[in-house]
């Protein structure tokens, strides 16, 4: 629970530094590709993560990483993690940011589920669809899930919408009880 607030509270404090310089698109951008950077490279989440590697340390190889490929905005803002030991949650706080701006423009997001990728219509169809259903903007991403067996699940704003075969054939078998 405590990790849930922390995520929220460094989330709202960028963005606001964002929103006050009318940067948010830039800073959402460019933090969501340090995270991935991060996740993807394990030897560099490991030296931001370590206890044993000095702040001053990390600061200095993440300057030269992210030299002037990044607003000094985000990078003050890793270097604040870097000094409270928070950098472990950079990841969810760049979510929760994108969650904020979605917040914002009244849009909610969610991931759709299918045994292999879907078309583009048919993303937009499902995205409104599943709007009009939640009354509100909806986008989607989709991922493959290969348990399902056919059909989809939507997963948005902690609501399942779940058309998979599997959820039929488990109703059935239910129903035939």
């Amino acid at each position: 629970m405590a990790e849930l607030t922390i995520d929220k509270v460094y989330a709202r404090a960028l963005y606001q530094v964002a929103q006050e310089l009318k940067k948010e698109e830039e800073i959402i951008s460019e933090a969501k590709e340090v995270a991935a950077i991060i996740k993807s490279e394990d030897g560099l989440r490991k030296f931001i993560d370590s206890p044993i590697i000095s702040a001053s340390e990390k600061k200095d190889v993440l300057g030269k990483i992210f030299n002037k490929q990044i607003s000094e905005e985000l990078m003050n803002f890793l270097c604040v993690l870097i000094d409270k030991g928070r950098t472990r949650h950079f990841d969810r706080i760049v979510k929760t940011m994108q969650q904020l701006s979605r917040e914002k423009e009244g849009t909610s997001a969610g991931i759709i589920y299918s045994t292999e990728m879907i078309t583009k219509e048919q993303l937009e169809k499902f995205q409104e669809q599943t709007g009009k259903l939640l009354r509100t903007n909806v986008q989607l991403e989709n991922q493959i899930d290969k348990s399902l067996v056919g059909g989809i699940k939507i997963l948005i704003d902690g609501k399942v919408i779940d058309a998979s075969y599997k959820k039929r054939l488990e109703d059935m078998t239910e129903a035939l009880k």
